[in-house]
């Protein structure tokens, strides 16, 4: 029997369609292009109304039984493919398509050891098949086993010479940057006062995948005062734990920044879908402290990050700050922040994305002119534009109206390059 193999539009893993023809019908592929060309279009009912023809007609053919899997996994119900590649399996076991397939419906549903299992079992059958070993390699790259992962795309090329993924596969394990310098610049223009100058170089470095650093140098012109910073910090890394970071700065402070600071921050992130609504969720907690020349400020950061399809996300971040000043008690503040990144364009290797934001409060407690009595309200946004694989370039403007009619534009932008 006859299978031409296809894949399936990003949706599965390794999972391959067969077109294979049923005995004694008329014009036996009409049927499956048919089912191919609703599974593009994503009409999944109309696609297993077709299905379900050919099952109620030849309810003995696997192959048959094997599309109905297929379409059931393609639009997300999970459970019932798995049920039917089971059932499926149980008659036809040497069938190291079905093992695939099944496969397939394991790693979407987060269970990689089960769909290696399954993969393994279908390599067992058919251990020259490329497209087995890539579908393995995927799996296996997914869950972070880089060496026998690259090991898998390599069989593949091996078996498939001019096999252009299992190529990609392998290039994508060479030597990735583990350093980033990003350079920085921004203004802020005021109504009630001259304007503030702030430049900055960071150099980030990836040591190992649970250990990275950051160190940071700030210059300051505001009011007429020149001040610097440095700051520090160091993270640490557990792919089931999350990431703690601490961190800390000293600053020749002139009277308009902190003199010192120390901070800790907990974050962490879940995969929920890969076809859903909401295929993420990460949470960061911070907690900063500030020493001023003439207060003490502390703040608790609580940001949440939600990933939705095509590279859209939301964020939402809330603040509460305790300051004290000579003279006065103890005063708490809120503050929070809500943005909306999503995409623009893609050129081929460069992709062009933007955000919009909002923010209430004093949002900025690292700048004198950010503390005190008094509330406002900003707007902005900002676009990133990568140059290149390596290279970025992220710009954003906005406008924060005071009390007492005051306002503030501010605008910058910040270039990054790996290597």
């Amino acid at each position: 029997m006859r299978k031409l193999c296809i894949m399936s539009c990003g949706l599965l893993i390794g999972t391959a369609l067969y077109i294979s023809p049923s005995v004694g019908q008329v014009a036996p592929s009409t049927w499956q292009a048919e089912v191919r060309r609703h599974a593009e279009k994503q009409d999944w009912n109309s696609a297993m109304r077709i299905v379900e023809a050919e099952v109620a007609r030849s309810p003995q053919d696997m192959d048959v039984r094997s599309w109905r899997a297929r379409v059931l996994t393609w639009s997300g119900k999970l459970d019932q493919a798995k049920q039917e590649y089971l059932r499926i399996i149980d008659i036809v076991p040497n069938d190291p398509d079905n093992w695939m397939g099944l496969a397939a419906v394991y790693s979407r549903q987060n269970r990689p050891d089960d769909a290696l299992h399954s993969l393994d079992r279908a390599i067992t059958l058919d251990p020259k098949r490329a497209d087995l070993h890539l579908a393995r390699a995927r799996v296996l790259r997914e869950i972070n086993r880089s060496h026998e992962a690259k090991a898998e795309f390599a069989e593949a090329l091996l078996l498939d010479p001019r096999n252009e993924e299992a190529r990609s596969g392998l290039a994508s394990f060479r030597s990735q940057p583990r350093h980033q310098l990003l350079l920085a610049a921004n203004t802020d223009l005021f109504s009630f006062i001259g304007a503030n100058q702030e430049q900055s170089a960071a150099l980030i470095s990836r040591w190992t995948d649970h250990w990275e650093t950051s160190f940071t140098g700030n210059f300051y012109r505001w009011a007429g005062f020149d001040a610097q910073k440095l700051s520090a910090n160091v993270t640490a890394k557990s792919k089931n734990l999350g990431s703690l970071t601490l961190g800390g700065a000293v600053a020749h402070d002139n009277g308009v920044i902190p003199r010192d600071e120390a901070s800790i921050a907990y974050g962490r992130g879940w995969r929920l879908s890969r076809t859903g609504l909401l295929r993420g969720v990460e949470a960061n907690y911070e907690q900063h402290w500030y020493w001023y020349s003439t207060t003490r400020i502390i703040t608790l950061n609580q940001t949440t990050i939600a990933y939705f399809p095509h590279d859209w996300t939301w964020s939402l971040r809330l603040i509460g700050a305790r300051s004290r000043f000579p003279g006065s008690g103890t005063e708490w503040r809120p503050a929070g922040m809500s943005k909306i990144g999503f995409p623009l364009k893609n050129f081929e290797s460069r992709q062009l994305g933007g955000n919009i934001f909002f923010a209430t409060g004093t949002e900025n407690y690292s700048q004198v002119n950010q503390i005190g009595r008094f509330s406002s309200h900003t707007y902005g946004g900002g676009m990133r534009f990568q140059l290149a694989a390596a290279q970025d370039v992220n710009g954003f403007a906005g406008y924060q109206q005071r009390n007492d009619r005051r306002s503030e534009m501010s605008f910058g932008f910040t270039y990054g390059i790996r290597f």
